[in-house]
């Protein structure tokens, strides 16, 4: 059985994702939905072949000893992959998220206008969130993108593993990996401060020390776009105040009061009208009104906020969710199920 073979047909799918695990064919993900592919069983050798197959020496070392690692594999010409090999029931098991090679332009996302608007902002902190697989890393690609075409600036992002591979084009990019060029995103961010950038995208602000870092830097006139898994914007500052000290807390309020920008939260939908995915998305713009809740701990009230903003570019997770309905691009089903006030919604779409 060809690797690349099963990865071919992933791709000509429009897979998101592929699992390879030993004693079951290959399966892959289309437009959410998990369907096994035209392959014979995988055994356990080959299973264990297609590891060594994809991973650097490095990876593989670390999968012998922890039976798991995370790393990327590339297939020339088509797309890279972000790779998780690990151990189940006893046997090898990969899980791999397809990233195309050429990064899509922000207008073939459907995201709304005002995401564009971001891309022109000369420092501060933009947060891009939502669920495993919402399309954060593309929408912030496509971002970094914009900017690649429009400025000349120097831009470093810090990723695990590097998903989206950028050319020079008027900004100077550099790429760091995890593991083969930082040892950690804390360690990557603050010697990127000494590395004259403009623009850092932090692959996602996951722990104490990251994101003290990111906020520090924003604050100090850069850019910093970064990720989270939260699902809307009010739930996205609260996890970051939370993760101080009770003491530090208050500071940290003002500090992210100043800094925070904008806060962008994705959930994607499989479309009815074709095939294919389509984000309802959350947010939220830092208005001095915006900036006095979070330095007050109001957080709670940043909803409110965002619907009486519309005119502005705010928009609420239920409100993109029913124009997405009201357009005839997702089931009614699906609407309700992810709206973040489902009766609400329910009741919206019933008038």
């Amino acid at each position: 059985m060809d690797l690349n073979e099963i990865l071919t047909a992933a791709y000509k799918s429009d897979a998101s994702d592929v699992h390879l695990i030993a004693g079951q064919p290959p399966v892959m993900r289309v437009h959410q939905v998990m369907t096994p592919m035209d392959f014979p069983v995988i055994n356990a050798e080959t299973a264990r072949k297609f590891v060594e197959q994809m991973a650097p020496p490095e990876a593989l070392v670390t999968f012998d000893r922890q039976k798991d690692s995370d790393f990327s594999y590339e297939v020339k010409g088509m797309a890279r992959y972000r790779v998780n090999a690990h151990m189940q029931r006893g046997t090898v098991a990969c899980a791999m998220r397809m990233i195309k090679t050429k990064v899509p332009p922000l207008a073939a996302l459907n995201l709304p206008e005002v995401i564009a608007r971001l891309t022109y902002l000369p420092r501060g902190l933009v947060l891009v969130t939502g669920d495993t697989g919402s399309g954060k890393s593309t929408s912030l690609a496509a971002m970094i993108q914009a900017m690649n075409e429009r400025y000349k600036k120097h831009i470093i992002t810090l990723e695990d593993p590097v998903e989206y591979t950028f050319v020079s084009d008027q900004c100077v990019i550099e790429q760091r990996e995890l593991g083969a060029d930082m040892p950690t995103f804390a360690s990557g961010l603050k010697h990127a401060l000494r590395q004259d950038p403009d623009i850092i995208l932090v692959g996602e602000m996951r722990d104490l020390e990251t994101t003290a870092l990111a906020i520090s830097a924003a604050e100090t006139g850069h850019l910093v776009l970064s990720t989270l898994h939260t699902v809307n914007a009010s739930q996205t500052v609260e996890r970051i105040i939370d993760m101080y000290p009770a003491g530090q807390q208050n500071q940290i309020r003002s500090m992210l009061s100043n800094t925070l920008q904008a806060v962008v939260s994705q959930t994607l939908f499989s479309r009815i009208d074709r095939a294919g995915m389509v984000p309802a998305v959350e947010t939220l713009l830092c208005t001095p009104a915006v900036r006095n809740l979070i330095r007050e701990a109001r957080t709670f009230e940043i909803p409110n906020v965002i619907e009486t903003n519309r005119a502005i570019g705010m928009c609420s997770l239920d409100t993109s969710i029913a124009e997405l309905y009201f357009n005839g691009l997702i089931s009614r089903e699906d609407a309700i199920a992810q709206a973040a006030f489902p009766d609400k919604l329910e009741r919206q779409l019933a008038a």
